[in-house]
């Protein structure tokens, strides 16, 4: 009986520390897999600017391939476009390619004595598309238009 007095509650401290060890390994799968999600949308819309930006073969819509790919992803900040070779016109660019940088991912799990890491930057997503001319017609930019 006097063993019985001792153990009183010790399952509720004990059910207590596994579940607060199985809590924060649960958030920081979440999270993990948030950051994952996060770089492929970021990777998928790389590719389709870069795919916008081919198709419409012009090296002076910067901003419009920015905006098609922040109304994707609207945490997108940064985008670079080089043409390829460095230099060339709209009918002699061979290649061109994006790269997506500065993106941010604010974590959601309480990370303990580690707030230097509560945002992180995203790997930088970057593609190279060789150049189309997809347009059904030459004289139409429809393909092209926001």
């Amino acid at each position: 009986m006097a063993r019985q007095l001792h153990q009183r509650g010790a399952t509720a401290v004990e059910f207590a520390l596994v579940l607060l060890l199985f809590l924060t390994f649960l958030l920081g799968l979440i999270d993990l897999s948030r950051l994952i999600y996060t770089w492929s949308a970021a990777q998928e819309v790389a590719r389709a600017g870069a795919r916008y930006a081919a198709v419409c073969d012009d090296t002076t819509r910067g901003a419009d391939v920015r905006a098609l790919m922040q109304r994707m992803l609207p945490a997108i900040t940064q985008v670079s476009i080089d043409w390829l070779p460095s230099g060339c016109s709209a009918d002699g660019c061979e290649s061109l390619r994006l790269r997506v940088t500065g993106l941010q991912f604010q974590w959601i799990s309480p990370l303990v004595g580690m707030q230097a890491l509560t945002t992180m930057a995203v790997p930088a997503a970057s593609i190279e598309q060789t150049r189309e001319a997809m347009r059904q017609d030459p004289q139409s930019t429809a393909l092209c238009a926001l």
